[in-house]
């Protein structure tokens, strides 16, 4: 588990094709390696990456191809930066949220522009994932916890404080640029709950479309 608070901005050091994954090194930057052991977990764009390789200022991580086929790590380059974050302890504030580095979508960047020292973007989500977006709850974008200002359909707004541009490769993001969304997870327990029984149907022999709506939330006791 993270919490979608970006300790360092790491470069990708190498990739070695393995005939459909890959094998990563990641340099790390300023991130605090002294207590990394092999086969922790640390986030890369909001994807959780097992190190099987370790050195003071850099890390290895296999990428399977399906990993590869899912996020935008597919796109990563020889020097591109990326988000990188250590799993929680105990003993880390939870400053962001609950995440659990398992990408469930790749949003694009529809348009970004400034708003005082702040610059805001606007990202639209795959239809899927829609539902699970709402003004004022969290998501999470290549890594980074966040507060949705607005949600418009299957877009969404995002307001970025100076501190978060800098310290992230959100800085980097223009129009048509491809991240890695993880929805809430609070949202996704949540609507497996008000399927009830029907949760325990198989997808096949199930014809049940349930959707979360008003009506079925005071149903199962949500609302009064």
């Amino acid at each position: 588990m993270f919490t979608g608070i970006i300790e360092a901005l790491g470069k990708i050091e190498s990739i070695e094709d393995k005939g459909g994954d890959a094998r990563f090194w990641i340099q790390t930057g300023k991130m605090n390696m002294t207590d990394v052991q092999l086969g922790d977990s640390i986030a890369m764009n909001g994807v959780c990456l097992t190190a099987i390789e370790l050195r003071p200022d850099a890390y290895c991580a296999d990428v399977s191809g399906e990993t590869l086929s899912l996020t935008s790590l597919k796109q990563l380059k020889e020097g591109s930066t990326v988000n990188l974050e250590k799993a929680l302890t105990l003993q880390t504030r939870l400053g962001g949220h609950m995440v659990s580095g398992h990408v469930d979508g790749l949003g694009i960047v529809i348009d970004r522009y400034d708003d005082a020292r702040s610059v805001r973007f606007i990202i639209e989500a795959p239809k899927s994932l829609a539902k699970y977006i709402a003004m004022k709850g969290s998501i999470t974008v290549d890594g980074v916890s966040l507060t949705v200002n607005k949600v418009d359909g299957c877009q969404f707004e995002l307001n970025i404080v100076p501190h978060t541009l800098q310290e992230t490769i959100m800085s980097g993001y223009q129009s048509a640029s491809e991240v890695n969304l993880e929805v809430d997870l609070v949202a996704r327990y949540l609507e497996r709950l008000v399927m009830g029984d029907a949760a325990a149907n198989s997808a096949d022999n199930s014809h049940n479309d349930t959707e979360i709506t008003k009506n079925l939330l005071a149903e199962n006791g949500f609302l009064k």
